[in-house]
């Protein structure tokens, strides 16, 4: 199968090692993988931040890039409700019956990435390894949009070495929300305090979820606590092999996510 993999433009930016992790994955397992250097992002942040008008021209160009693509798999939960949820809301509020079509053509073939590899490969088993003890978050849009359910669980519990423990009250949000977190910063930190709190309670040294939006924020205030825990995209997971000696160069020190804290900061900043 030729698949087309939409990034995202976050992980783009701050999180490529996500994307290659999903490539890896997935020529793994016999696919041709593309990337479309036309890409750029899906407009969530556009449309969730009420800029209805200006998220039009981002989701036409998504839907034009990707017109004739086979498959479309994206590592992010969040963006992929965008397209399922909003797309047509978009395509009826601009009155525009040729932008609808070509969306409702697109939709079948848009796959995040767990899912794609559960419900559409029938693959729950990719014989990785990562010898570390590890906690699954379900971010919002995951289990209440596209209701991945058992799917992350069902792919972490296949992989060899892994020790999966219970996150307690797993079903609450991080208090990420994009800009929620900007706009409502004291209620996002009480929510992200409560989600951290359980994250340490699990007693896990990783913490992993399908959307890099939430692990971003839940590993700033991790890292500003100065714990040892990680925060690790399920694909990176999921990529690590045998010769990779159970996961720990997923877990070496870098750079990525003091990047991802910097320019979290200083939007905060900006927006104050």
């Amino acid at each position: 199968m030729r698949i087309s993999l939409f990034i995202a433009c976050y992980n783009d930016a701050l999180f490529p090692q996500t994307g290659k992790a999903a490539v890896r994955v997935l020529e793994r397992l016999g696919h041709q993988v593309e990337f479309r250097p036309a890409q750029t992002c899906c407009g969530q942040m556009h449309w969730n931040t009420g800029y209805l008008r200006e998220a039009l021209p981002i989701l036409r160009h998504f839907v034009r890039v990707f017109a004739d693509a086979e498959t479309v798999v994206v590592p992010s939960s969040s963006c992929v409700a965008m397209i399922r949820d909003h797309y047509l809301k978009a395509a009826a509020m601009d009155n525009d019956p040729a932008l609808a079509r070509e969306v409702k053509a697109l939709l079948p073939r848009v796959f995040e990435f767990t899912e794609f590899l559960v419900r559409k490969l029938g693959i729950d088993d990719l014989g990785a390894r990562f010898t570390h003890k590890v906690a699954y978050h379900p971010s919002c849009h995951s289990a209440r949009s596209l209701h991945l359910d058992e799917i992350p669980l069902r792919l972490l519990r296949h992989v060899r070495g892994l020790d999966l423990v219970p996150l307690a009250n797993a079903q609450e949000c991080c208090g990420f929300g994009g800009t929620f977190a900007l706009k409502n910063a004291d209620v996002s930190s009480a929510m992200l305090a409560d989600k951290v709190r359980c994250v340490l309670n699990s007693g896990a040294e990783v913490i992993t979820a399908v959307d890099n939006s939430c692990l971003m924020h839940i590993y700033g205030s991790l890292h500003r606590q100065r714990t040892f825990v990680r925060a690790v995209h399920l694909a990176e997971i999921l990529a690590c092999s045998e010769d990779e000696s159970g996961g720990e160069s997923v877990l070496a020190p870098d750079q990525h996510y003091a990047l991802a804290e910097h320019s979290a900061r200083v939007a905060t900043e900006t927006a104050q």
